[in-house]
């Protein structure tokens, strides 16, 4: 990986604005996000009642979560160089159009192909609704109000997670789950309107000729990565599939990183990676994102199958996790003033990757309360978490390089989920030991310690940051 200085960009300049306009800019493409979060969540709960209908093992439903991350995975690389090209907050409104006319087709979707497809679709507009979102924020606000916006553009999407199981639970209960995908029009509309109201116009640098083969490998590496996660080991093609697939996956990366390395203006910017905190983000995120992906998966699974919950239950339980969430976003910046991204990061880690192993141990005779609380302060600490990383990846971005910065994060990150969900779908097959065998408590041991184990391996990536990394952004001063 190249670690060649980063291009200067004179046209790029520092984001200006008041406190409120940042907040009301933020909170605006958060809300248009909101619905996407509420799809996602909704959707897990709503996966045994999908696998009744459509005649499907519960753990081969996982499709229906995967081929969507695929399909934003796959076009995210573009995503900056769209924005740039065509102006982010019209990218934005465009992307959201696509995702609720998809949202309405996986709605009449009859058959598990119909809804991968449509499914795909609507990865197509949340290809440029994630990656876009999080330029306008980062773009839109001064360095020294990150924190806070960052904070505020997380808040309303953690609120979509917190509505989803109890919501999906609901029209389970007094409807069929399209409406699962229905709900997706009022919500998105609301959101189109604010952001035409709140979301300034901005100008972005010209980003020049797109990089058409860069794209192009870019792509075959992350369909192949992400094929290859989704099925090896689970018996649904033949080895020698899957042995292509992963010699696939590794040529197109090779390709591809060579290529990086020559262009002046490649899709994927590596370069960035040789920013430390940037690349500790990164890294960090995959491990911390594979428990992320596997752990809606398996917990709906465990609770609806495993134990034998209805799915309205299981909603109200989950979303526990999301409220959890939801009340470290007021104190987040206070908790990164006081002790520093590093200090935070690590702490967290070590939380996150213990309290995400408990599920493991959930019994019929485990009382809910214990559950809740279980659910609520892995919600806190993982929020806390995912806040610092996101936040202390563009505290030594330059201006010019905010735009492949977030796409190339955006890749990262679904990528990781999609593999979470996969490497949880395989643990959990290893465990079962065959689509007869019963999904009951015991077979979740082991996916569910193997997720918090390889979250725990990011501790070690943050124990190389500087005491002082992100001070410039609201971190502690040290020294």
């Amino acid at each position: 990986m190249s670690a060649s200085p980063l291009p200067a960009n004179p046209s790029a300049q520092e984001p200006t604005g008041s406190a409120r306009s940042t907040r009301l800019a933020s909170i605006a493409v958060a809300s248009a996000l909101f619905m996407e979060f509420i799809d996602s969540t909704a959707l897990s709960t709503a996966l045994p009642a999908l696998a009744r209908t459509f005649g499907a093992d519960p753990v081969h439903l996982k499709l229906a979560l995967t081929s969507y991350i695929l399909a934003l995975a796959v076009l995210s690389p573009a995503s900056g160089w769209i924005a740039d090209k065509y102006g982010p907050r019209r990218v934005f409104m465009s992307a959201m159009a696509v995702f609720l006319v998809s949202s309405v087709l996986c709605g009449f979707s009859r058959s598990l192909a119909q809804l991968v497809l449509f499914r795909t679709l609507q990865g197509l507009g949340g290809a440029l609704m994630v990656p876009v979102g999080r330029l306008i924020v980062v773009s839109s606000a001064p360095r020294d109000k990150l924190v806070s916006a960052m904070s505020w553009f997380t808040m309303p999407a953690l609120v979509g997670p917190l509505v989803g199981p109890p919501l999906a639970g609901l029209i389970l209960g007094v409807a069929d789950w399209p409406w699962i995908f229905f709900i997706n029009v009022p919500v998105g509309v609301l959101g189109m309107l604010a952001v035409a109201r709140f979301v300034p116009p901005l100008h972005q640098p010209d980003p020049g000729r797109f990089d058409g083969k860069g794209f192009a490998l870019a792509a075959l590496a992350i369909t192949a990565t992400i094929g290859a996660a989704e099925l090896v080991g689970v018996g649904l093609v033949p080895v020698p599939v899957q042995l292509a697939l992963v010699a696939i996956a590794a040529g197109a990366l090779v390709a591809y990183v060579a290529h990086a390395r020559g262009s002046e203006r490649p899709v994927l910017d590596l370069r960035l990676a040789s920013i430390d905190t940037y690349r500790a983000s990164l890294t960090g995120g995959v491990l911390l994102r594979l428990g992320l992906g596997a752990t809606p998966f398996l917990l709906t699974l465990l609770f609806q199958v495993g134990l034998g919950w209805g799915p309205f239950e299981t909603g109200l339980v989950t979303l526990f996790t999301s409220a959890g969430a939801l009340a470290c976003k007021p104190v987040a910046p206070t908790l990164l003033r006081r002790y520093g991204f590093r200090s935070i990061l690590i702490a967290s880690n070590l939380l996150t990757a213990a309290l995400t192993a408990v599920p493991a141990f959930f019994r019929a005779a485990t009382p809910i309360p214990f559950i809740i609380l279980v659910l609520g302060v892995s919600g806190f600490v993982r929020s806390l978490q995912f806040t610092a990383l996101n936040t202390v990846a563009y505290a030594d971005i330059p201006p010019s390089s905010v735009s492949n910065a977030s796409t190339l994060a955006v890749v990262i990150q679904q990528m990781s989920v999609s593999m979470g969900i996969s490497f949880g779908g395989l643990m959990l097959h290893l465990a079962r030991g065959g689509e007869e065998a019963h999904l009951t408590p015991e077979r979740f041991m082991l996916p569910f310690i193997a997720v918090g184990v390889v979250s725990m391996l990011a501790g070690p990536l943050y124990r190389r940051l500087s005491p002082d990394a992100g001070a410039s952004i609201g971190g502690r001063r040290v020294g």
